[in-house]
């Protein structure tokens, strides 16, 4: 249970800041400005993956991210960060996460056993920059 309020915990403070502005030009649209690369080109998945859209991130800032992810339209539609379960302990603090996308409507937090690029398990934390409803963007 301590887990759990620590990952609320760190949601909220991931949220709040995100609240104060827009959704930034340099990465509003597909591709992202800077060093943020194609995750399909770092690792062996899909160029858009159903539920989570086409994925971009600064391989240094590996294995937690920030991903962004864009619909079939190329619009930013979360912000995502893959923290390693063994990394949820009172050792470990993930302090000053970004929220580059700007504003965040709601965030989802699920457990993932591992994939290509994050092998081992981590939490999903995602920062959904669009309403529960326009999730269905990167459904398919």
């Amino acid at each position: 249970m301590k887990r759990v309020s620590a990952v609320l915990a760190a949601l909220l403070a991931l949220s709040l800041p995100a609240m104060a502005h827009e959704i930034p030009a340099e990465v509003a649209k597909s591709p992202p400005a800077g060093a943020f690369k194609a995750v399909s080109g770092l690792v062996k998945l899909p160029d858009f993956l159903p539920g989570m859209g086409q994925l971009f991130v600064d391989p240094a800032s590996l294995p937690a991210g920030p991903f962004l992810a864009y619909d079939h339209d190329g619009a930013l539609v979360s912000t995502i960060y893959m923290l390693p379960i063994k990394d949820l302990n009172p050792d470990k603090r993930f302090d000053d996460l970004a929220a580059p996308g700007g504003n965040v409507d709601h965030v989802d937090v699920y457990y993932n056993a591992g994939h290509p690029g994050v092998e081992e398990p981590h939490a999903h934390v995602v920062l959904w920059h669009v309403s529960k409803a326009d999730e269905k963007r990167v459904a398919e």
